[in-house]
């Protein structure tokens, strides 16, 4: 069985898991910033049929950005890690697995949310999310 976690722990593990997030984030767009960048280099050299370029220069963009994917791999690595799972990293979804009347559900957060107010299903998913209610006062833990 995977980690589940009270929503005390998981309201307490948000700051670190948001910081992480984060991280990932941003090493993602330097990544895509970078790809983007040597995509315009290919492409100027076929139009041109050839460009005078620094190798040098070159290969240490890809290096940064293979560097930057490395990073944002890591990351996501160490969220889950810990437990959480991370549904969509651009729009900075996370799952923290609750235990409620004996199954598994999702508690639910989206970067830019003060704290961890809904909840929803695997089956539902994102769409399918509702505020938290009394039931969750009383966390039930199976590990």
């Amino acid at each position: 069985m995977s980690k589940t976690f009270t929503l005390g722990e998981a309201q307490t593990l948000l700051p670190v898991v948001e910081a992480l997030l984060r991280r990932a984030q941003e090493a993602q767009s330097r990544a895509a910033q970078l790809e983007y960048e040597m995509q315009q280099l290919s492409h100027r050299i076929f139009l041109y049929g050839g460009l005078h370029v620094e190798v040098s220069v070159a290969a240490r963009r890809r290096a940064e950005r293979e560097k930057a994917v490395q990073e944002a791999r890591d990351t996501l690595a160490e969220i889950d890690s810990i437990g959480v799972q991370v549904k969509d990293l651009e729009e900075g979804l996370l799952d923290f697995p609750y235990v409620m009347d004996g199954r598994t559900v999702l508690l639910c957060w989206k970067l830019g949310e003060a704290g961890i107010t809904h909840w929803h299903t695997e089956e539902e998913g994102f769409a399918g999310r509702k505020p938290l209610d009394a039931r969750f006062g009383k966390p039930e833990r199976l590990n």
